[in-house]
């Protein structure tokens, strides 16, 4: 399952805003909470994961959005590569 697959099944979900201006956004679905920054999915909470938060590879407005997420915890982030793969079995166990 790729990014944009990923981001299509999010998108039907209700999105809430968060963080800093207006592209910051998470979606509920179940137990599930996806957190966006602008239309990429940079983190997840869900039962027997806990928080997971890739590290920055975007822009200084992301990395604002992560501290949002994780308090600025910097020390508990993923590289992207190992968060996608994370995220896409995710994903994979919640039939989406």
């Amino acid at each position: 399952m790729n990014i944009e697959e990923i981001n299509r099944i999010a998108n039907k979900f209700n999105i809430v805003p968060y963080g800093r201006g207006n592209n910051g956004r998470m979606v509920q679905i179940n137990d599930l909470d996806l957190y966006f920054s602008y239309n990429t999915i940079v983190a997840f909470r869900a039962p027997g994961y806990g928080l997971k938060v890739s590290k920055n590879i975007w822009s200084n407005t992301t990395g604002g959005h992560l501290n949002s997420i994780d308090g600025g915890d910097k020390g508990g982030r993923l590289e992207n590569e190992q968060f996608m793969i994370e995220l896409a079995r995710l994903i994979e166990e919640k039939g989406l």
